[in-house]
């Protein structure tokens, strides 16, 4: 039997991080979004990946620092850090603008970032960054110059990158003998759940869950030793790595329930996949009738964040310039432009105008922020359309 099970096709999308210029560009770059579940890691995956370079670069728009929510994690997650593992050294794979790595003044700070934008930003603050992807390479040239590091950080970068084995393997050889790996990705059993089928698009190569994480390291000479459930993102996982040869750690009953607890979910088998692609079926069909009856009413639709994910909602649905007026955002790379794929215009955000009485939530992994934020405009009558976990006018 195939290893390789495909079990749902988004069609045609952008480059999610591509905000044109232009509204009608020429040789806009598109590719074929497919998921597969390999049956023997039971990793869930694109069935192609684009190429890192066309998504990583001085281009990128993306400011972890913008969002008060995920600054507020950061620093309550360095805290911890600090006191649990005590480190002299930290190393973040992933640094974008340092909104983590700034809490760590104090002892040796590096960053690894493809992105060389955001690489400059941080080595201007002091946070020495390398401007390259994560790779053996990279490892031995960090150990070379700085030594093994005690704690490595990754929040929503590994599922970035193509190469697993390699990329555990480097993780593996710049920890220091009792050091610690921590990396946060949104969770697999999370997007079943909320049919989030947003969380798939050109960076998200992989959605990992526990399951198929423990598999892929089994040569790495990494073993998981703690894990906590995160709100951020839709849920997301914390799972903390250690050496296999460190026997100071002790590893959490966390980590087996986890196990358990997907197994008897099916995690590990295609079936639970085959219904989510029904399920995401509908989704679509839903989401679009909601937008061609408040259409059919005359009514003005902007969309609320121009995000990632939201990407792969507007091209999966067709949802254009037709159906969405225009996005408000805060991101200062965004405004001005274009959505991908879409060609939505994007306007600096200010407030909701009087007028409008609709706004698609492309940040709906932040709605208890925006509903806080927003609550004149939800005084006044104003609604949101949202489509996780099932679309619907809230």
């Amino acid at each position: 039997m195939k290893n390789k099970i495909q079990f749902l096709n988004l069609g045609k999308q952008p480059i999610t991080n591509n905000f044109l210029t232009k509204k009608n560009p020429k040789n806009e770059y598109f590719y074929n979004l497919k998921l597969i579940f390999h049956k023997s890691t039971k990793l869930v995956s694109l069935a192609k990946f684009v190429p890192p370079k066309k998504m990583f670069n001085e281009k990128y728009a993306h400011r972890a620092s913008a969002s008060k929510t995920m600054s507020l994690a950061y620093l309550t997650l360095a805290k911890s850090i600090k006191t649990r593992f005590k480190p002299k050294s930290i190393l973040e794979i992933g640094s974008n603008d340092g909104v983590f790595l700034k809490h760590f003044k104090k002892i040796k700070n590096l960053g690894v970032e493809p992105c060389k934008n955001l690489a400059k930003i941080t080595n201007k603050v002091g946070i020495k960054t390398y401007d390259e992807f994560w790779t053996n390479k990279t490892a031995k040239k960090i150990v070379r110059q700085n030594g093994k590091i005690d704690v490595i950080y990754s929040a929503n970068t590994i599922s970035h990158i193509h190469n697993l084995n390699e990329t555990f393997k480097a993780v593996n050889y710049t920890l220091s003998d009792n050091g610690v790996f921590i990396l946060e990705d949104p969770s697999l059993v999370e997007v079943l759940k909320n049919k989030s089928y947003d969380q798939f698009y050109d960076e998200h190569s992989y959605v990992f869950s526990i399951s198929a994480l423990k598999n892929i390291i089994k040569d790495t000479g990494l073993i998981i030793f703690d894990i906590e459930k995160l709100k951020t993102h839709g849920g997301s996982n914390r799972v903390y790595f250690k050496k296999i040869s460190n026997k100071k750690i002790k590893i959490s009953e966390v980590v087996s329930d986890n196990l358990i607890k997907e197994a008897k979910l099916g995690i590990n088998n295609i079936k639970i996949y085959n219904k989510f692609s029904k399920e995401v079926i509908n989704s679509k069909k839903r989401l679009i009738k909601i937008f061609k009856n408040l259409k059919k009413n005359k009514e003005k639709i902007i969309g609320y964040g121009a995000t990632y994910k939201s990407s792969t909602v507007l091209n999966f649905c067709n949802l254009d310039n037709k159906y969405i007026d225009y996005f408000l955002d805060t991101t200062p790379t965004k405004i001005g432009k274009f959505t991908p794929g879409t060609h939505i215009p994007i306007l600096k955000y200010k407030k909701i105008p009087d007028d409008i009485h609709f706004a698609f939530l492309g940040a709906w992994n932040f709605k208890d922020e925006i509903f806080k934020k927003e609550k004149k405009f939800i005084k006044r009558g104003g609604k949101f359309i949202s489509h996780v976990p099932f679309p619907k006018i809230i």
